[in-house]
């Protein structure tokens, strides 16, 4: 974009006052974009919290009750808040597992219980089964026990 033209005043008076009001407002403007960016930075970090806060919500609610799985959070907000693995586990044979969120390709607003429906098993599927997985938590590591193939 041009930088703005402002019509130079004819008096010598206004000629400084307009410079004074230009420095001004060329000032303010580095002031509100550094504000800009510590409000953005301050609000990214309260997402990223409160992201955290509702996987350890599911997580406990998965813990405590068995479910409901619905709802859960998303997953770019398990991501977010710290949560990359997903632990389930195969609804058959009982075989646990991690998945990689962040490898799964998924909309922006897909949620943590829709994936019930489409991981399965790989030992189970090797049989001609295809048993539906139990979702049981998300992780902030993967399980060193647990494979992530999906």
């Amino acid at each position: 974009m041009a930088p703005k033209q402002h019509p130079t005043p004819l008096s010598g008076g206004d000629r400084k006052a307009l410079k004074k009001e230009l420095a001004r407002a060329r000032a303010m403007t580095s002031i509100l974009a550094e504000r800009s960016s510590e409000k953005r930075a301050a609000g990214e970090a309260l997402i990223r919290e409160a992201d955290d806060l509702a996987c350890q919500s599911w997580n406990e609610r998965m813990w405590a009750d068995g479910g409901p799985i619905d709802p859960s959070p998303s997953i770019d907000q398990a991501i977010n808040g710290g949560y990359p693995w997903l632990e389930i586990r195969c609804s058959r044979c009982k075989t646990p597992r991690a998945v990689d969120l962040a490898a799964l390709p998924h909309v922006a607003t897909t949620c943590v219980h829709d994936l019930a429906r489409r991981l399965r098993c790989v030992k189970c599927g090797s049989i001609g089964k295809r048993p539906a997985a139990e979702l049981l938590q998300l992780a902030r590591r993967r399980p060193s026990q647990m494979d992530d193939a999906p």
